[in-house]
């Protein structure tokens, strides 16, 4: 009894009301690119680690995260659903997991080349191509978080 009265007592971590995100790790270092139906399927995921004071992080029919690469600025937007709020303070904390195929419909991984706009083709004159993301989310109140990048990961381009 005495334990579940210290525990109604705790005090709840307090964050500032704009999110805050920390990464964690990149699932894999290369990944073949994204260039139809003939390659093998593999996935890259993004961890991080999330606060948020108000609590308004994720929304059902907002787009609210945001992944830029690091070659061309190309935004890659993504939704993260409401997150319930768990206890008595408004704040919220946990971890992101965002998964990318190598899909020929996505898209995620294609490699770019010098002096074309042509993407997505084998190439055995450039073999890889190397990227990161940049990662930002916005919570409901449209407060932005800091930004994060992934460490850099190679484009496999047979």
């Amino acid at each position: 009894m005495i334990l579940c009265l210290m525990a109604a007592c705790s005090t709840p971590p307090e964050y500032p009301n704009e999110p805050i995100l920390n990464y964690k790790s990149l699932s894999r270092v290369s990944i073949p690119q994204s260039s139809g139906t003939t390659n093998q399927i593999d996935t890259l995921v993004i961890r991080m680690g999330f606060t948020d004071g108000d609590g308004d992080l994720g929304d059902k029919d907002s787009i609210n995260i945001f992944l830029t690469d690091s070659r061309d600025g190309f935004q890659h937007i993504f939704k993260i659903n409401e997150i319930p709020q768990l206890g008595s303070g408004t704040g919220i904390s946990g971890e992101i997991a965002i998964k990318l195929t190598n899909s020929a419909s996505t898209k995620y991984f294609c490699c770019t080349f010098p002096n074309t706009r042509v993407t997505c083709i084998p190439s055995t004159e450039y073999p890889q191509d190397t990227m990161s993301y940049a990662i930002r989310v916005r919570d409901r109140s449209g407060n932005w978080s800091n930004t994060i990048r992934t460490e850099t990961f190679s484009i496999l381009c047979q």
